[in-house]
């Protein structure tokens, strides 16, 4: 019987023990950045079964914005297709090599969470990681996803900001906005192309999300780094964005999944999104 508890980070030794269980899906999410499919069936964990963030959209395109949650019954699918019970544990496997595909995992962590799947977990060092130590297994050849039927999606609302919501808290200061950019585009140099504006939300804090991973890698700091990192986020309700819920997923996944903080929710859309409408206000500069 799956336990709760089976969340947040799972290291090497602890996945090794359990391959092999009837419960386990292992999802490699490697895109084509990190060779895909073909690096996949070259080598991978066994018994896992690969999944492309990308091309198997885990995001989708509505109007200008790239990074919205996609539709309930195309997430229903996917995640059968997958081979995914809900009272399977699943393990998502990044390619281990940036934090960028760390962020995809915890995209992908996220939207299980979200259609109500109870227990996921990210490989802790992803591919890499695990190929670091040469004792570890590793087969070859395709995915063969077990069957299962499409998955039964319970929406989990309150881990998701819509533009309104967040609009809301930004005028209330009633949940602490969090920009996961770094400061070019926090500061309003830079710009997403689907964005209509530069800059930020205002009132929101920036914590570039790549400063929760130890340079060089894509291994997250250790828990007290993380925790002094994150350390001028209020207590209280969060809402973490980015330029397409990507990046922002990953501070999403340090506040909630391994700091424990409660009502932190992500913005899918964020500024591609937010700035589709010119009434919304957008910031520029440092942080006040």
């Amino acid at each position: 019987m799956s336990q709760p508890a089976f969340a947040g980070l799972i290291a090497p030794e602890a996945l090794a023990a359990r391959l092999g269980d009837e419960n386990l899906v292992v999802i490699d999410i490697r895109t084509a950045a990190d060779g895909g499919r073909e690096a996949f069936e070259a080598g991978h964990i066994p018994g896992a079964v690969h999944s492309d963030y990308a091309a198997d959209g885990w995001r989708a395109r509505v109007g200008n914005a790239p990074g919205m949650l996609p539709a309930a019954d195309h997430l229903a699918a996917l995640v059968g297709r997958l081979g995914i019970r809900p009272d399977d544990d699943v393990v998502i496997v990044p390619a281990g090599t940036a934090p960028t595909d760390f962020a995809a995992a915890a995209r992908v962590y996220w939207t299980l969470k979200f259609i109500g799947h109870g227990q996921q977990a990210i490989l802790d060092g992803g591919f890499r990681g695990w190929t670091s130590d040469q004792q570890r297994p590793v087969e070859t050849g395709p995915s063969r996803p077990k069957a299962a039927p499409p998955y039964p999606v319970v929406a989990q609302q309150h881990l998701r900001s819509t533009t309104d919501a967040t609009l809301i808290a930004s005028r209330s200061k009633q949940a602490s906005l969090v920009d996961a950019r770094g400061p070019r585009y926090f500061e309003g140099r830079e710009k997403a192309a689907e964005a209509t504006r530069g800059g930020h939300i205002p009132g929101a804090i920036p914590r570039d999300y790549a400063g929760a991973f130890e340079p060089g890698t894509g291994r997250l700091k250790p828990r007290a780094e993380l925790e002094q990192l994150f350390a001028a986020v209020p207590q209280g309700p969060a809402i973490s964005y980015c330029n397409t819920g990507h990046s922002a997923a990953a501070n999403w996944f340090v506040l909630s999944e391994l700091l424990g903080r409660e009502e932190v929710a992500l913005y899918d859309g964020s500024m591609t999104d937010w700035t589709q409408d010119p009434e919304r206000p957008v910031a520029t500069g440092p942080a006040g």
